[in-house]
């Protein structure tokens, strides 16, 4: 059984051989636009789906199609991925406001063709960051690493900004963006883990 991966994420990419060594990267390309009034899990259900359906009908046969997204959420506000370094400072600042927590939505999508039968699957994992206090010499110090520029809420749980994090309620591999318990839980029940 053929298994793709929707994404261009390097995170994304290693966390999936956690779950499964052979698989290939196909990019959907698909534009992410979704209705702004969803909750931000339907929203990041919703944006996976474009992903793995744009994938999936680009490719033909036996084969499984996993579509991840990321989304950033505080007050009811989204954060996606900043413009530009203003942006980035701008994000760390909110999310930093009153008692200095947010969540982090990754949602999955996995459409599966078996024997010309087809299933999909959406869902998402929640998690709740905390952040500590954090200076305005280290948010900069943060941003000019670079590596904020492609992180929804311009931030990485993985990368050196984790010394900013007091801690978390959830799932670590949702935060980093991509939910393999999720992703485990549903190839296992197709009986389609270890082709």
């Amino acid at each position: 059984m053929k298994i793709i991966l929707a994404s261009a994420s390097p995170r994304r990419q290693e966390l999936l051989k956690k779950v499964c060594k052979n698989f290939d990267v196909i990019v959907s390309g698909a534009e992410e636009i979704v209705d702004d009034n969803l909750e931000p899990e339907r929203k990041a259900e919703e944006i996976t789906y474009l992903k793995a359906k744009t994938v999936y009908d680009m490719t033909k046969g036996d084969r499984v199609v996993i579509g991840s997204d990321t989304i950033v959420a505080k007050d009811g506000r989204v954060y996606g991925k900043p413009k530009d370094r203003q942006d980035a400072i701008r994000m760390i600042h909110e999310l930093l406001g009153g008692d200095r927590t947010h969540e982090v939505i990754s949602g999955v999508s996995v459409i599966i063709e078996k024997n010309n039968q087809v299933k999909e699957y959406k869902t998402y994992a929640k998690a709740k960051v905390y952040f500590k206090d954090i200076s305005e010499e280290e948010i900069e110090k943060w941003i000019d690493t670079g590596k904020a520029m492609d992180k929804a809420g311009a931030y990485a749980i993985q990368e050196e900004f984790c010394v900013h994090i007091e801690k978390i309620d959830g799932d670590y591999f949702s935060i980093v963006g991509l939910p393999l318990n999720k992703i485990y839980d549903i190839l296992k029940k197709e009986e389609i883990l270890y082709d």
